[in-house]
């Protein structure tokens, strides 16, 4: 019987060639596993302006090549907002009655909704009257030398696609790994998550010595058995 293939969704500002995505492309290749990766536009090898981006213009994107890309089954694996929008993706499938796609989903520190409950919520008024007013802030970032764009349009889009506050569904199994020294995703964020995907069987993985970006050789091990138990 063949297994689900794999799609990879990347994080914000993050791009396909990162650690994890290929460690997923050489786990793949040596099992014969069919494998997705792609940049977001904005991002990475990808035309068009990061500026110009948004959680739904990236959440179509994804969706249309999942839909163009793939046949079968699906283990989706989203890393930071690729965990947000994995499931708008999965929400998107489901209502198109094509939830049948969706084999399973690893969600690596998933950051759904982080426009509104990790910026937004935790910007002091000068930065929210700068995004307001000249439609920009400037959020420095330890990731990269320069500081990343936060856009009036990125916020108010965010908050056309927000999923916390009611029951949330992926309509498949998921497996959350969660660095518990995370400091952009707090870990206490995806037990919120976890408490709302009622709906769904849920594994959370909390680890004590993680950070964000989870790329350690131990980190990856951890993925790619996540990846490899589903189906």
């Amino acid at each position: 019987m063949r297994r689900p293939g794999v799609v990879w969704l990347g994080g914000f500002k993050s791009d396909m060639l990162s650690t994890k995505a290929q460690r997923i492309d050489d786990w793949a290749v040596a099992r014969g596993r069919g494998y997705l990766r792609f940049d977001y536009s904005g991002h990475g090898e990808s035309e068009g302006r990061f500026e110009d981006g948004s959680i739904g213009r990236w959440t179509q994107e994804s969706l249309a090549l999942i839909r163009a890309q793939t046949e079968g089954p699906q283990i989706l694996v989203g890393s930071s907002m690729g965990g947000w929008i994995s499931l708008l993706v999965a929400r998107a499938l489901a209502q198109a009655g094509a939830a049948e796609r969706l084999a399973g989903m690893v969600l690596i520190a998933p950051a759904v909704d982080f426009t509104e409950a990790l910026i937004w919520a935790k910007l002091p008024e000068a930065a929210r009257r700068d995004i307001l007013e000249q439609g920009f802030w400037l959020r420095p970032t330890a990731y990269a030398p320069d500081p990343y764009p936060i856009t009036r349009a990125l916020i108010e889009d965010g908050r056309q696609h927000l999923l916390l506050g009611g029951i949330v569904r992926s309509h498949c199994p998921v497996h959350i790994l969660q660095g518990m020294k995370d400091p952009d995703v707090p870990w206490e964020h995806a037990m919120t998550l976890v408490h709302q995907l009622a709906g769904d069987a849920v594994t959370l993985t909390l680890i004590k010595d993680a950070d964000h970006r989870q790329s350690r050789d131990e980190d990856i091990a951890r993925l790619l058995g996540a990846v490899e138990a589903i189906a």
